[in-house]
């Protein structure tokens, strides 16, 4: 019996779903929980592993096509099991008043009845050579058993009208003109790019964004740095980041500032009992943001293991759902891109997101002399539906001072 998969949803706000690919090509063999083919939604791609075994008989949604949660977008089943199309996606349907195409014999018959029913029933093979020659199976006679159509009923529809007079109508074919080799790349705007460009749209036009800017002595910082890899200097796996420890301060500069780990929801304003810390990770294809769930309940060295697996993770592909949803603050770090500051874009529906610079030596003054300073450009874009201006300053004032002399974390 035919075994129907289904678009996954996971997660609460998923409404579609895109093909990136099918791992398994129409006709191959499919084993129970092989990987089936990868999903793309608005956070990630994953593999829909195959809920049963048997033969890939149909791909109903081919690849680059969106689809809506809970449609079938295959049929599995048995060797040469002929397989009836979904209705929602029934390929060359006969309309109520459109003619049946001509049929001859019982076996005509029954693929006539078929075809106004909105289904034509049709071999893996024949479909997959229909597709290849742009052959409507509606007006294929089927041979095979029932009334099936076979590949060789595709390949004979193909051959006729390949043979049949053009109409007289017809307009006369162009000649063909060679490339231009000055003409523009032209890069579809699909896959992961389209998707974080929706994203990045929604959250301008559903958000008053406002970014507020500090620039921070984090001498001290650095010293503690130094201190804690010169101390750990005989362990060769030892790593330590000044993303970890920003990260570190932040979750317990949101502690003293909780308006600013919320989330603005269809119901009100969520007040977060928790730090689900996003960490912005860029890829090849685009950017993704995981999140450590319970971040605020961790040491220095804890949260650091966490947010690293997590990243290491993103870039391997090996993410849950869980794990970039429920996000309640996010920090993008640039430092690497030798970048001063910029304006972070919020990512919905949290309340805000911390954009980090590298850090560059300047002169500064410091118990009254004028010395080299080591200095941080931070930038905080905030939700300003949520939180005016005075509290959300207020809490990248209270990190910029955590990070300025470290032994505020501890308090």
């Amino acid at each position: 019996m035919a075994y129907e998969v289904q678009m996954p949803k996971w997660g609460l706000t998923m409404k579609t779903g895109k093909i990136a690919r099918w791992l398994v090509a129409e006709g191959g063999a499919v084993a129970v929980g092989q990987p089936l083919l990868e999903v793309e939604t608005d956070k990630i791609t994953n593999v829909v592993e195959s809920p049963a075994g048997g033969v890939l008989l149909q791909i109903v949604s081919p690849q680059g096509e969106v689809v809506p949660v809970m449609q079938v977008i295959g049929i599995i089943g048995e060797s040469g099991e002929a397989v009836a199309a979904p209705a929602a996606k029934a390929a060359g349907a006969v309309s109520a008043d459109s003619p049946a195409p001509a049929a001859s014999g019982a076996k005509g018959q029954n693929a006539q009845a078929s075809a106004a029913q909105g289904e034509i029933r049709a071999m893996p093979a024949a479909r997959k050579a229909a597709k290849e020659l742009g052959v409507d199976l509606a007006t294929v006679t089927g041979t095979g058993r029932d009334g099936v159509i076979t590949e060789k009923d595709v390949r004979a529809a193909h051959e006729t009208a390949a043979k049949a007079p053009a109409p007289a109508s017809a307009a006369p074919a162009q000649p063909c003109s060679a490339p231009d080799a000055d003409a523009d790349e032209v890069i579809p705007m699909d896959g992961l790019r389209k998707l974080i460009a929706d994203n990045m749209q929604a959250s301008l036009q559903n958000a008053a964004q406002l970014t507020v800017f500090v620039e921070a002595d984090v001498t001290e910082m650095v010293a503690l740095r130094d201190t804690m890899l010169a101390r750990n200097k005989k362990d060769p796996e030892y790593r330590l980041s000044f993303n970890d420890i920003i990260a570190f301060a932040v979750c317990r500069a949101l502690r003293q500032h909780p308006v600013m780990n919320t989330t603005l929801q269809a119901d009100g304003i969520h007040m977060h009992r928790h730090v689900n810390l996003g960490i912005a990770v860029s890829l090849d294809t685009g950017l993704i943001v995981p999140n450590v769930k319970n971040a605020d309940t961790y040491s220095l060295e804890e949260l650091k293991a966490k947010v690293r697996d997590a990243a290491s993770r993103a870039r391997k592909g090996g993410l849950s759902m869980d794990e970039i949803s429920g996000g309640t603050f996010t920090i993008s770090n640039v430092s690497m891109l030798g970048v001063d500051g910029f304006t972070p874009i919020l990512n919905p529906p949290e309340t805000g997101i911390l954009g980090v610079g590298r850090v560059v030596e300047k002169p500064g003054v410091f118990e009254g002399q004028v010395c080299v300073r080591k200095m941080m450009t931070l930038s905080l874009t905030f939700n300003h539906m949520v939180t005016d201006g005075g509290p959300a300053m207020s809490f990248l004032r209270t990190l910029a001072d955590m990070l300025e002399q470290p032994v505020r974390m501890l308090g």
